[in-house]
């Protein structure tokens, strides 16, 4: 899990206080017939990527039935969020105070681009990082995508 190397990501801020995480929760945006709500993996890091994939499948389906328990929305260290499945290329995600970032995903698409010799078709995956700036400076931030950007691509190649 990307968190660990870079902890500040999975903290949260108590006040002024600064509280690094020892557990890893993971938040999800969920579009319901009655509005986003966010419910929570727990313990993500220590799930395949099926297991996460099932959980929340079954998280989402409560989601949008109207049947999450308040502790199924509650203690994430970070969040996740999801414009792509419908339509949606670019946005800012806003961070769920107490949590320091959230980072978003927009729809992928195909593009032309540069590979030093020619225009090669090349499967775009936008990603906008939102973060409070008291914990995770933009250097920071940047240098925590670059993975996440590997990753994504890595699923991607599996799933073509």
């Amino acid at each position: 899990m990307r968190s660990r190397s870079s902890p500040e990501f999975n903290s949260s801020l108590d006040g002024d206080n600064l509280v690094l995480k020892q557990y890893y929760h993971v938040a999800f945006a969920a579009d319901t017939p009655n509005g986003l709500v966010v419910p929570v993996i727990k313990n993500a890091d220590q799930k395949s990527v099926g297991e996460l994939a099932v959980e929340s499948g079954e998280l989402a389906s409560k989601a949008r039935d109207g049947k999450l328990s308040p502790a199924e929305m509650s203690g994430a260290c970070f969040t996740i969020s999801s414009v792509g499945g419908i339509g949606g290329t670019h946005f800012s995600p806003i961070v769920n105070a107490p949590e320091v970032a959230i980072l978003g995903v927009s729809k992928s698409v195909m593009k032309p681009l540069w590979n030093g010799k020619e225009f090669a078709p090349r499967l775009i995956l936008p990603m906008s990082l939102s973060a409070d700036h008291r914990v995770i400076d933009g250097a920071l931030a940047t240098r925590f995508q670059r993975p996440c950007r590997a990753t994504a691509r890595r699923h991607a190649a599996c799933a073509a």
